[in-house]
């Protein structure tokens, strides 16, 4: 017998936008419906009140992910994005503030203890800050690493590399040399247009002929019966190979194959050894 249960599979997002609007109240600042999902933009010190409303007024019980978004040219250059998911309505959300490089961003550890490793995380790779967690050390990057990677103003080939050496025994950091331009981050979108010409784009700009030039008779084109003429003629044709050998001579003998006389000396080798007596029966 089917079970029935009243809950849907999913809640619908057709309403959810003015519900969460209305409960968050002054801690929003904007909230935006794209691609059939909810976005929400809150106040950056308002962040743990606003996860708090939702985590316990709303079934937005788990905390996904948290991720982090660079755009250099803003003020505030860092989006710190938290991933919410509710299992009651099987709902998710997404819910956002933004920061600069010296404005920390009140930890969430306080409501879902797996925030301490996704700031960490953010920590690293972006350099965002976290005020109220008590281990915000890199994670992902080993230590005395210098820099945050997924920052667009970091080069795409790094400072320093890593080696093992063997005089010293240990692992050392030697800075980079390299001679290509992959230093700086220009921030410039090739399919926007960039302010350079592309690599194999030199030739995109070339003007179009005015006047193209044509053929209007066979005889600007090289082509006619002379040509064709021509084109008949044997280039060999007075090639010692292209005379008359003279009188007919027999074909040679066909010569023994590899496999024939390899098949016959191995029989000669046989009997040999058979015929010869081994030098230990020799008296």
């Amino acid at each position: 017998m089917a079970v029935l249960h009243s809950a849907p599979r999913f809640r619908l997002i057709d309403g959810l936008k003015a519900a969460l609007t209305q409960a968050l109240d002054d801690h929003l600042v904007e909230a935006d419906e794209e691609h059939g999902e909810l976005l929400l933009t809150v106040k950056r010190d308002s962040i743990e009140d606003a996860l708090r409303i939702l985590r316990d007024n709303h079934d937005y019980q788990q905390l996904m992910e948290i991720a982090g978004v660079d755009y250099p040219s803003r003020a505030e250059r860092f989006e710190v994005v938290y991933m919410l998911l509710s299992l009651t309505s099987n709902s998710r959300i997404m819910v956002k503030c933004t920061a600069s490089e010296d404005t920390p961003v009140p930890t969430v550890t306080t409501l879902w203890p797996n925030a301490g490793w996704l700031e960490r995380e953010v920590f690293d790779m972006y350099g965002v800050l976290f005020s109220g967690n008590t281990d915000l050390r890199r994670i992902l990057t080993d230590y005395g690493f210098e820099g945050h990677p997924f920052r667009k103003d970091f080069p795409l080939t790094g400072y320093h590399e890593l080696r093992y050496s063997e005089d010293e025994k240990r692992v050392v950091y030697e800075p980079v040399e390299l001679a290509q331009d992959l230093r700086q981050f220009d921030f410039m979108s090739p399919w926007e247009g960039a302010d350079y010409v592309l690599p194999g784009d030199e030739k995109a700009d070339t003007p179009p002929v005015d006047d193209p030039k044509t053929t209007e008779s066979p005889k600007q084109t090289g082509a006619g019966a002379k040509a064709d003429a021509k084109a008949a003629e044997k280039v060999s044709a007075d090639a010692p190979a292209g005379k008359d050998g003279g009188e007919a001579t027999d074909a040679p003998e066909p010569t023994e194959d590899r496999h024939a006389r390899a098949k016959r000396e191995g029989k000669a080798t046989d009997t040999a050894e058979a015929t010869e007596p081994r030098k230990k029966d020799r008296p």
